[in-house]
């Protein structure tokens, strides 16, 4: 299996810690909790800034010394409805108490500014339409550049529908050349519906010298650290992703493979 494609390390408790020592690169975390009604978990953000996310579930947090009491609405992640989500400056304690079984994210990234803790989501987080045709997916920006909230992350969900593809036209962001584009980090967590399904995703660079073509299952994480990265629903299963990213600088700048680029030319001469 591809070194960028991780399977959960168990069914319970912490199933996901990937680190930037673990991703051999320098920014991006991801963490992912999978609770028991009446489990807790208790963490601190050390030197990094940090956003939960609600996949799944209902669960009583706090940030500091900010209660939130019991969050969450959606029990499954396939009702396509913003979550809930928090988000925390370093060196700030934090503590997750399920009401239901759920699933909580933990995205991190380095703090570098002064952002205080923050109730993300589901309130200022509308779903919005990508794409056209077989490309049509559906977005949740959590925490976009658009949103003046954190000072590396940018987090967001998308929905594809069964048969579709997504995170297409081919596009990359690896380098730190803005405005032309971005070097961000990046990890997709993988959802199907039914979860029996799978989908596919190919993390490419144009010259080859990175092409890897996997098969996710549903909980399963890829790790993009360069290159074109799109993915794929086969007919009969839709799919969700959590993508987290961050980088040197807080915006979303990309380039498209230029093999690919005439389908978003199109699309925006359509429009």
């Amino acid at each position: 299996m591809s070194k960028l494609h991780i399977r959960p390390s168990s069914d319970r408790g912490k199933v996901f810690d990937v680190t930037p020592d673990l991703a051999n690169w320098s920014y991006v975390g991801f963490g992912l909790y999978k609770l028991a009604a009446g489990e807790q978990v208790f963490e601190n953000t050390q030197l990094t800034e940090t956003i939960l996310v609600l996949i799944e579930g209902k669960a009583n947090l706090q940030a500091g010394d900010r209660d939130f009491g019991k969050m969450g609405e959606r029990m499954s992640v396939f009702e396509k409805t913003p979550p809930h989500a928090i988000y925390m400056p370093s060196k700030t304690d934090w503590s997750a108490t399920a009401a239901t079984d759920c699933i909580l994210a933990v995205c991190t990234a380095p703090d570098t500014g002064a952002y205080p803790i923050t109730q993300l989501g589901p309130e200022g987080i509308e779903t919005s339409k990508r794409g056209k045709g077989a490309n049509t997916r559906y977005i949740n920006n959590v925490a976009m550049e658009a949103r003046d909230v954190a000072s590396s992350l940018l987090v967001t969900e998308v929905f594809t529908p069964a048969g579709n593809w997504s995170s297409y036209p081919s596009h990359r962001h690896d380098l730190d050349d803005y405005p032309n584009i971005t070097y961000l980090e990046e990890t997709y967590y993988h959802r199907l519906n039914p979860a029996q399904g799978f989908g596919f995703q190919r993390v490419y660079t144009e010259d080859g010298h990175l092409d890897e073509s996997m098969a996710v299952k549903d909980g399963d994480v890829v790790l993009v650290p360069k290159g074109h990265h799109p993915c794929a629903a086969p007919y009969g299963y839709e799919m969700y992703y959590l993508n987290v990213m961050a980088g040197p600088l807080r915006k979303w700048c990309f380039i498209n493979d230029p093999d690919h680029d005439w389908i978003y030319q199109r699309d925006l001469k359509e429009e």
